[in-house]
């Protein structure tokens, strides 16, 4: 744990879309617990964040849009206090002692619920589940 915050590190593929959502979200409503960042898998350096990423959090006061996806190292996960995979799509092997989670979130497409309506249903569970890591830590 660094200082009295602990250091998270949010993971998906593209670090363009989920984990850049639970970054700026972590930083939104669990600023005074967390210290969070975000990579993927699979980044695709220097492109922007997922546009209705950055949209659907605008409308929760939440600013990504100077984001640019970082690649996932070995490095990274072992100077986090917690890993967080977020979603099924990124595998993640951790270095040995490195504490990780996945975070199966939902996926409204699979339902059939596409564009703003999806976004918004995925932001509210990741506020959800950050939420719940909040009330652990504090425990």
């Amino acid at each position: 744990m660094t200082s009295n915050r602990w250091s998270v590190l949010f993971v998906c593929v593209s670090n363009r879309g989920k984990s850049v959502m639970a970054e700026g979200l972590a930083r939104s409503v669990a600023a005074n617990m967390l210290d969070p960042s975000s990579a993927g898998t699979e980044a695709k350096l220097g492109v922007a964040p997922n546009a209705q990423s950055v949209q659907v959090l605008d409308e929760v006061n939440v600013d990504v849009s100077e984001h640019r996806p970082s690649q996932l190292t070995d490095e990274m996960m072992r100077a986090a206090d917690l890993v967080v995979v977020i979603g099924t799509s990124a595998h993640v092997s951790a270095p040995e002692g490195v504490a990780l989670e996945v975070w199966d979130t939902d996926e409204p497409s699979l339902r059939g619920i596409d564009g703003m309506d999806r976004m918004r249903l995925i932001r509210d569970d990741i506020t959800t589940r950050i939420r719940d890591l909040v009330e652990r830590i504090g425990q």
